[in-house]
Order: structure tokens, then C-alpha cells, then sequence
């Protein structure tokens, strides 16, 4: 039986330009366009261009400071050396790539796969946290791809898998690492461990998404990995529309922490991309040297061993069929018979 593991992203423009910018941008401003009670979906695609067209500049002026965003390359490379590594378990599998704004679209990845002759369907979204716009509509967008060419192939997906032990572990020793290298005591008083998550619109969170117990949980248990009991949690909210977002802001947690140093964790981020490259390692860092403090951000170990291994770990059982006895239960994001969760017990 030939597998195809599907790996859903985001995605982002490789070239700084508005002919890969502006359609960027209105895809992902058309996926919450809703919110601001557009009523018809000519008006949402209207509210979205405009949208798009205005933040453009923007966001082209961040990916020449940064010199491009990264993500797609290391996403790509990531897949890669899963499959890698299933092969080595002996997996007879190919891996795809679907971005959910850029190329490749997940339904490329999923036309690809059907033409590969593919037996079984492994969808991942690399979204520990699920979210409503990132996990949920990644795989509903995978979906409506498989539906559209008419294609009755087993399917199995997994949504949210922040509570994987090995995830957790990987995320403090990537703090760890970064403390060490750095001369940083985490335990000192005077030094704070900050997280950034990616924010979401309230909206969601009121009508039931789980995304800000997930974050909340995990940045616990993380903290509690490293021997640490004060810790901050701020969101990269996006202030381009009047929508309310997760709170508290992560320039506002930066605005009133109290001490010398912090240690900034993208613990939402699984590459490196514009929101950490540009927002964290220069706006963030430039509000924190303009109240006096040290700032440190650690590094995104998207190609670290333990994290190929952990994801190689995650779509295994659905291989072996063996995902319930490993933790796997249906999703409470997506109720689906194929979509499974290792977070149901939260």
C-alpha cells in the first residue's frame, strides 16, 4: 500500500514583489472576511483586495529587511526528510507540500498525490495549535481538493498534536540550548521567558475554538519543563481591520514586563518566517532596547533531528493502523470520522 503524507502550511511569497505579495495577502484576508459581516461574497473578495493592496508595501518592505522569507524552502526540506525517515522505518510513502496562501496549493499537493497512484492519505497541517484558520480550514481546503477530482481514497487526518511529550521537550531544549549559548539564567529573577503566539480573532474563541487553551497549555507545560513558574504569553495580533484579537498584545507584554532580559519563544511558529524574522527579531527587539532591556529569541529548530523524528512519530500509527492505541481520539475542532486529535483531553 502506497501512503501519500500531505503537509499543510501557510506559505509565503518568495519573491518581494506586489505580483506575489497582493494575491498573498487577499487570500489570507479572504479567509476571515466574514468577521467584519461582509454580506455577499463579491463584497468579501472586494474588502479583501483592498485590504491586500493597501498592507502590501508593508509587508514587501519586511521581506527585503529580513531577505526573504524562508518558510517555504525549510517547509519543504522538513517534508523531505520525514519521508526520509519513514522510508528508513521501512513506510512505502511520498510526501507532498500544500501552502494554504502561496505555492505550492494544497491542491496541487493533492492532485499530485492522486496521480502518484496513492493508496491512503496522511494529512498534517504543521499547526500544533489548532486553530480555526490555520488547522481547521487547511483541511477542509484538502478535502474540498479530494472531493473535486471524485477521488475515493482512505483519508486520515490529524489536527491538534501540541501535547506530544516529544514536541514539548523539543520546544524547552531549543530555551535550553539558547540559555546556555547566551549566558542567560532563566531562574534569575530579573530575566522573563516570553512567549509570542500567532493571535486569532475573538470571534473565533466565542464561537468555540479551542486555539487559546491549546496555546495557554502548552506554553504551561513548556515553562514547567525548564523548572519555571513565571512566564508571559503575548500574541502577533494584526490590527488591519476592526476586528478584536487575543490579548494581551505581544508589544504590550514587552511595554510592561519588569526585569533586564527576556527571552522571546515563537511557540506558535514551526519555521522561520516574516512574523519572526521581521516582527520578532527587529520591531520587537527595537521596543525592548528602547526600555533598557536585553533581548534573546530563540531560534525556530524546524530542522532539528528530534522534530523530524516527532513528526515521522505523529503519522506512523496511521500507517501501522494503530492510531487509537497511541492517544489518537476524533477531533473537537473538526468533526470529521477521518480527522484525529492527540489534544481531546484538554
Amino acid at each position: 500500500m502506497r501512503a501519500g503524507i500531505v503537509f499543510l502550511n501557510f506559505g509565503e511569497p518568495e519573491h518581494a514583489t506586489l505580483e506575489e505579495v497582493v494575491p498573498f495577502l487577499e487570500r489570507i484576508f479572504l479567509t476571515n472576511a466574514a468577521l467584519e459581516g461582509a454580506a455577499t461574497p463579491e463584497v468579501r473578495r472586494q474588502r479583501a483586495r483592498e485590504l491586500a493592496v493597501e498592507r502590501a508595501p508593508g509587508l514587501i518592505a519586511e521581506y527585503q529587511k529580513i531577505g526573504g522569507s524562508p518558510l517555504n524552502q525549510q517547509a519543504l526540506q522538513q517534508a523531505e526528510s520525514v519521508m526520509q525517515e519513514l522510508q528508513r522505518r521501512k513506510h512505502d510513502v511520498r510526501a507532498y507540500v500544500g501552502m494554504q496562501f502561496t505555492a505550492p496549493s494544497i491542491e496541487d499537493a493533492i492532485r499530485q498525490a492522486h496521480k502518484d497512484g496513492t493508496d491512503l492519505l496522511v494529512v498534517l497541517p504543521v499547526y500544533p495549535m489548532c486553530g480555526p484558520s490555520t488547522t481547521v480550514a487547511a483541511l477542509e481546503s484538502a478535502r474540498r481538493a479530494i472531493d473535486a477530482l471524485s477521488w475515493k481514497v482512505a483519508v486520515r487526518e490529524i489536527s491538534g498534536w501540541h501535547s506530544l511529550t516529544s514536541y514539548l521537550e523539543l520546544r524547552a531544549d531549543a530555551i535550553r540550548k539558547l540559555a546556555i549559548e547566551c549566558s542567560v539564567d532563566l531562574s534569575d529573577p530579573s530575566t522573563r521567558l516570553v512567549f509570542s503566539a500567532h493571535g486569532t480573532p475573538l470571534e473565533y474563541v466565542r464561537q468555540g475554538s479551542r486555539y487559546v487553551l491549546y496555546t495557554e497549555h502548552a506554553c504551561h507545560a513548556i515553562a514547567e519543563s525548564l523548572g519555571l513558574e513565571r512566564y508571559e504569553l503575548g500574541y502577533q495580533n494584526h490590527s488591519n481591520r476592526p476586528i478584536q484579537w487575543t490579548q494581551p498584545g505581544i508589544d504590550q507584554v514587552v511595554q510592561s514586563i519588569e526585569g533586564s532580559t527576556i527571552v522571546v519563544d515563537a511557540c506558535s511558529f514551526m519555521h522561520e518566517q516574516s512574523e519572526t524574522l521581521a516582527e520578532l527579531d527587529h520591531d520587537l527587539k527595537d521596543a525592548a532596547a528602547a526600555r533598557g532591556l536585553k533581548y534573546y529569541r530563540v531560534p525556530i529548530p524546524h530542522d532539528e533531528p528530534a522534530f523530524i523524528t516527532l513528526l515521522a512519530d505523529l503519522i506512523e500509527p496511521f500507517l501501522l493502523g494503530q492510531a487509537e492505541s497511541m492517544g489518537f481520539r476524533p477531533c473537537r475542532c473538526r468533526v470529521s470520522d477521518d480527522t484525529f486529535c492527540l489534544n481531546t483531553v484538554l
